[in-house]
């Protein structure tokens, strides 16, 4: 199937869908300190959404072809985990990093976002690991507008992470989102610039770079899930799902709590004409 480039309805939906997934997120951030368990955030989470949004948690035995059914609500990433750690007994301590990852289905359309923590007193190269994570993943949103390419947004978020001297997660990407949780296109967070397909208004997609400290190459654990670093280093993620307007773009993952825009993406928006 092709890209869906979505109705005026479609895009309303997914602006609910998009704002609910970033309230979870809103939600569980006071419960995220040290002794906390990923499963007690993972609980937190569902019965927010389900009894206080009335929304589905997308994840919840969510089954890709070749993978069990996921067994959690949301993922939790610690560490030197990429993505989709599964929730379960780990504790979290003073100077972890964790990335929740949450995406809920309202009236059959899907938000998707996620955020870095930092648990208690974390240390410099952690906290500047996913500062810059951020950063890139606004690199790559400010690119966005009608005419750029995928390998615009990808070139940009590779380049800024290479710049600082961390490394681009290959096997793992941004995709388009709405009625389907995965849809096309696949959203590189690394290439060319004008490579790849152009932006059209109506496209929905998310920007989640996967950045790591060490090397790039990653393996995924026997639970069938969960990915980690080979090396062993941190790893960081932010997540945003971005609509293509005509003037620019517009972020739909957008809540009261959401971390600020930098100010640099701020003034890039102004230019383009975009909505944050």
């Amino acid at each position: 199937m092709g890209i869906v480039i979505k109705t005026e309805q479609d895009i309303a939906a997914m602006r609910v869908a998009c704002k609910l997934a970033a309230e979870v997120l809103d939600y569980v951030t006071p419960y995220v300190k040290p002794g906390v368990t990923t499963g007690e955030l993972d609980r937190l989470c569902h019965d927010y959404m389900v009894n206080v949004q009335g929304t589905i948690p997308a994840p919840l035995n969510y089954a890709p072809p070749g993978y069990t059914p996921y067994p959690k609500s949301i993922c939790t990433s610690v560490n030197h985990q990429v993505c989709h750690g599964i929730p379960g007994d780990r504790v979290l301590k003073h100077g972890d990093i964790v990335n929740l990852d949450i995406t809920v289905i309202k009236d059959g359309y899907h938000g998707d976002t996620s955020r870095m923590f930092v648990v208690g007193d974390g240390g410099q190269p952690a906290r500047r690991l996913c500062e810059v994570t951020y950063e890139c993943m606004w690199k790559g949103i400010v690119q966005v507008r009608p005419g750029a390419t995928l390998g615009d947004i990808g070139h940009a978020v590779q380049t800024h992470a290479e710049k600082n001297g961390f490394s681009v997660v290959r096997e793992f990407c941004g995709h388009g989102i709405g009625r389907k949780f995965h849809e096309e296109p696949q959203v590189l967070h690394y290439g060319r610039p004008g490579t790849l397909d152009k932006l059209q208004p109506g496209m929905i997609f998310t920007i989640e770079p996967m950045i790591n400290a060490g090397r790039r190459e990653i393996r995924e654990l026997a639970d069938g899930w969960t990915i980690v670093t080979k090396d062993h280093s941190l790893s960081a993620q932010w997540e945003h799902t971005v609509l293509v307007t005509p003037t620019g773009y517009e972020i739909l993952t957008v809540s009261a709590g959401m971390p600020a825009v930098p100010e640099w993406a701020r003034a890039d928006a102004a230019v383009a004409g975009a909505t944050t």
